[in-house]
């Protein structure tokens, strides 16, 4: 007998006993989260967020946000600031089935570790992370050459669907200290915007800026008489 004519019948007695056949098309299993947010389940809480393409950062008051870009205007990172203490957030391409944050934890402590520094795990407000310190280069002075310094820091990592956010706490934030809930806070309420586009995995995911603060940075390019480069 024809597969789909059993199925056909099948349905028939079902709705015949007044019992609804199973449904064809199922819809996306959603997980609840309290953020980080993917773009899909993205809350309608108010938040206002500035759209950098593939994430779209919260606008807190008292919280400043700077933008790095290169000699072709695009842009290559994001930081929050809060007093003293910072927020580094970079969103990566991830496979469709399991995360990347324990390969990622283990590179980076393992970078750490030939640099001179350290990098432990700890459980903190988004699971697993790492803390400890890291390894920066000393602006130099006049006269000097520059030198390594060792620095606290915490990272962040949450595995979405099919992407992987990461982010770094520097300053006060760094040991847990002034500036932490904020930025850890703003750190939940990040939307990711994965894009369909195949992409490897680890690979950072592109961003933009809008169409305002792109002219707002020409601006003050023009203002100083410099040629764009390195935010």
């Amino acid at each position: 007998m024809p597969l789909g004519r059993r199925r056909n019948r099948i349905d028939r007695s079902l709705r015949e006993r007044g019992v609804p056949p199973e449904p064809q098309h199922r819809e996306r299993e959603r997980l609840e989260t309290s953020g980080p947010y993917d773009e899909a389940d993205a809350p309608d809480d108010g938040v206002q967020r500035i759209d950098l393409g593939s994430m779209r950062l919260p606008v807190i008051a008292g919280m400043e946000l700077r933008v790095d870009v290169n000699q072709q205007q695009k842009v290559i990172g994001a930081t929050l600031r809060a007093g003293e203490s910072t927020l580094s957030v970079s969103a990566f391409a991830a496979p469709r089935a399991g995360g990347i944050w324990d390969d990622v934890r283990n590179d980076l402590a393992t970078s750490a570790s030939g640099q001179g520094a350290s990098l432990k795990e700890t459980e903190g407000p988004f699971g697993t992370e790492l803390a400890g310190t890291v390894t920066v280069q000393q602006p130099a002075q006049p006269g000097q050459q520059p030198k390594p310094v060792r620095r606290p820091a915490r990272f962040l990592g949450v595995d979405g669907p099919r992407w992987f956010l990461r982010g770094m706490l520097s300053g006060p934030a760094g040991e847990g200290g002034a500036g932490a809930e904020d930025l850890e806070e703003a750190f939940r309420e990040i939307v990711v915007v994965r894009g369909n586009e195949p992409m490897p995995v680890r690979e950072q995911l592109p961003m933009t800026l809008p169409a305002d603060l792109a002219a707002q940075i020409a601006a003050q390019q023009e203002a100083a008489g410099q040629q764009p480069r390195d935010a």
